[in-house]
C-alpha cells in the first residue's frame, strides 16, 4: 500500500501552477483568434490590453517553460537506469517535433510544439549534469533569448501602437494548397532558434526539480516567499511601460523607445515566469489535503496540461 501511494499521489502546487498558467496563456492567445482588437469600449479594451501585456505575455510562457523543465526533472529523478531515460528523451523529443511540423504545415504555421521537442533532443545530454553547468547554460542562453523575444515584440509593440495589431490572420494563406507548404522552407531555421528561448527557463524549472521546490513546500517557505516578492516585484515594474505602450496610454515615439521597453518586458518575464510558481506554491502549501472546487479544477486542468488526458507525456 505504501509503495501504491508514492507513485499515485500527486504534488498539487505543479499542477496548480499549470492549471493558472494556462489560464494566462489562453489570455494572451485569444486576442490574435478575433478579427478585430477593438470591437467594445476604447476603456475597456485598453485595460484588457494592459493587463494581457502586463500579466500574460511572454511571462505565461516563460511560466510554461520553468513548469516544462521541472516536470523533467522530476521525471528525470524517478530513473535508474541512464541509457533507458536518454532514449525515451530522445523519442519524446522526437515526437513532439514531429508532431509539431504536422500542426505548422496542417494547421496553424506557428508552433511550439516542436521547439520543445528540438530543446529536449538538444539539452538530454546535460539533464543530469552538475547544478553549475545548468544555471552557466541558461545564463548564458538569457541575453539571446531575451533579443530574439524582443525583435518579436518590438514589432508587434509598433504595430499595434499604429492602430493595426496582427491576429492570426496575417499568417495564414488564401488557399490551403498553399498553406500546405508555406511554412516548410522556413519551419526548419525558425524553430532552432525558437529553441534559445526555451533553455533558460528549462534549465531553471530542472534545477528547482532537483531540490523539489514545489513538490515540497514545507521546506521551502522562506525562498518561496523572496522568490515571489522579489521577481514578481521586478517583473511589473520593468513591464509597465510595455503594457502601458500596447493600451494606448503611452506613445511610441521612436523604434528605441519600442526596443527598450520590449527588452525590458520580455527580460523580466522570464523572472516574472518562475515568480508566479511562487506564490501558487505557497498557495497550494496553504490548501493542504482540503481541495475546494477552484483548487480542484485548476488542478486538474494542470494535469492533463499537455494532452488532454489522464496522464500527461511529461508525467509528474
Amino acid at each position: 500500500m505504501t509503495a501504491t501511494m508514492n507513485v499515485t499521489t500527486r504534488s498539487l502546487a505543479p499542477d496548480l501552477a499549470r492549471g493558472f498558467m494556462l489560464l494566462l496563456i489562453a489570455l494572451a492567445h485569444a486576442p490574435a483568434l478575433v478579427a478585430d482588437w477593438d470591437a467594445g469600449p476604447a476603456w475597456l479594451n485598453g485595460a484588457a490590453k494592459f493587463v494581457k501585456s502586463l500579466v500574460a505575455d511572454n511571462q505565461a510562457r516563460a511560466m510554461f517553460v520553468f513548469l516544462f523543465g521541472y516536470g523533467l526533472g522530476q521525471l528525470a529523478r524517478r530513473q535508474t537506469e541512464w541509457t533507458s531515460f536518454r532514449g525515451l528523451l530522445r523519442r519524446r523529443g522526437f515526437w513532439l517535433t514531429v508532431i509539431g511540423f504536422a500542426n505548422t504545415v496542417v494547421l496553424v504555421p506557428i508552433d511550439i510544439v516542436a521547439v520543445y521537442g528540438l530543446t529536449l533532443l538538444a539539452l538530454a545530454p546535460i539533464i543530469r549534469a552538475r547544478d553549475s553547468v545548468l544555471l552557466w547554460t541558461a545564463g548564458a542562453t538569457l541575453l539571446p533569448a531575451t533579443l530574439l523575444l524582443t525583435w518579436q515584440s518590438a514589432n508587434t509593440l509598433i504595430v499595434a501602437t499604429a492602430g493595426t495589431p496582427p491576429t492570426l490572420a496575417v499568417y495564414r494563406e488564401p488557399t490551403l494548397a498553399k498553406h500546405l507548404v508555406a511554412a516548410i522552407p522556413t519551419w526548419p531555421v525558425e524553430t532552432a532558434l525558437c529553441t534559445i528561448m526555451v533553455v533558460p527557463g528549462m534549465l531553471a524549472g530542472l534545477w528547482a526539480a532537483r531540490r523539489r521546490i514545489l513538490d515540497e513546500p514545507e521546506r521551502h517557505l522562506p525562498l518561496l516567499r523572496r522568490v515571489a516578492l522579489t521577481c514578481l516585484g521586478v517583473a511589473v515594474c520593468a513591464r509597465i511601460p510595455a503594457a502601458l505602450m500596447l493600451a494606448g496610454a503611452w506613445p511610441v515615439t521612436s523604434a528605441p523607445v519600442a526596443w527598450l521597453a520590449a527588452f525590458a518586458h520580455d527580460l523580466t518575464g522570464y523572472a516574472g515566469g518562475i515568480g508566479l510558481a511562487s506564490p501558487l506554491t505557497l498557495a497550494a502549501y496553504r490548501i493542504g489535503g482540503d481541495h475546494g472546487p477552484v483548487t480542484l479544477a485548476l488542478s486538474a486542468l494542470g494535469q492533463r496540461s499537455r494532452s488532454g488526458a489522464r496522464r500527461s507525456c511529461w508525467p509528474t
